[in-house]
């Protein structure tokens, strides 16, 4: 089998989150389109059902070694070696997905909040961080740009647990968290969750809603219009899936927007975001008092 018999799992079109919508500027989407093919195809790989682990990890070397020009042999990473080549832009957040990507080949199991939010800070992060930098835009926006891009992560963790554990026998939810709930990790597989782990699952949910409230600044922090609303669009989705995880069961339940809802809920995101941008430069231009004026 080679890399080319791996069919790509689903398309941008097909996540959760935008990804180089159309509000992006077009000089900047098909870099980031780049980014993202490669990180599909490394996901591909890690969870691919048939292969071992030994493969897998090979097939990701692989990946590395095209990405960093040492050989040709990974066709996915060559369109982003390229444009990384073009914008001038160093590998090392395609080589951070990497890092998780052989986590999610070799660790089934996360100990805790804390041990899930160091597996984000490669698989979720070095996302943000790259679209950040293919604008240009200042690494001040790093923090609330990774605490969103681990909310999002964990937004699909959660929704995709059911799965996760019946296809890959992995789980994303924290061990700690199925213990406090008196909870085993075949609780996952079941149909329908019980009681004890709508509980669980909520309170992650509720978890993930702090870490959205800590990424809130950055639509206003970044300089870029067009990606400022994108961003508003993406913070305005994940809030409304973060409040559907409180409501209903992913075991059973569809907790993700169709087509109508995510237009709704990006028009929203749009609109708030112009609203937020105008906001902030009437204030921004407001004149100030003179100091000693009587």
């Amino acid at each position: 089998m080679t890399s080319a018999d791996i069919q790509p799992s689903k398309t941008h079109r097909g996540e959760n989150f935008p990804v180089a919508s159309l509000l992006i500027h077009p000089r900047h989407r098909e870099t980031i389109l780049a980014f993202y093919r490669f990180a599909r195809a490394a996901d591909d790989v890690a969870d691919h059902p048939a292969l071992a682990e030994d493969d897998k990890l090979a097939r990701l070397d692989r990946l590395e070694a095209t990405l960093l020009g040492h050989s040709d042999t990974a066709a996915e990473a060559l369109p982003l070696r390229h444009a990384l080549e073009r914008c001038g832009l160093p590998p090392r957040h395609a080589q951070d997905l990497l890092i998780a990507f052989r986590m999610d080949v070799t660790k089934r199991r996360y100990r805790d909040w804390d041990d899930l939010i160091g597996y984000c800070s490669h698989s979720a992060m070095p996302v943000g961080r790259f679209v950040l930098d293919v604008h240009g835009e200042s690494r001040a926006t790093w923090p609330a740009s990774d605490a969103l891009c681990a909310a999002l992560q964990i937004i699909n963790h959660l929704q995709d647990c059911g799965a996760d554990y019946r296809k890959l026998d992995r789980i994303y939810v924290p061990l700690d968290a199925l213990t406090r709930n008196d909870l085993a990790a075949d609780a996952l597989g079941a149909e329908k969750a019980e009681p004890n782990l709508r509980r669980c699952l909520r309170e992650l949910a509720e978890r993930t809603s702090v870490l959205l409230r800590d990424a809130e600044p950055l639509a206003a922090l970044v300089s870029d219009l067009r990606l400022s609303l994108e961003i508003s669009v993406i913070q305005r989705l994940a809030r409304k899936l973060t409040k559907l995880l409180t409501e209903r069961d992913p075991l059973s339940e569809r907790v993700h927007l169709g087509g109508a809802g995510v237009a709704a809920v990006s028009a929203a995101g749009i609109a708030e975001g112009i609203g937020r941008r105008i906001m902030r430069r009437r204030t921004r231009n407001k004149p100030q008092n003179a100091r000693g004026s009587v």
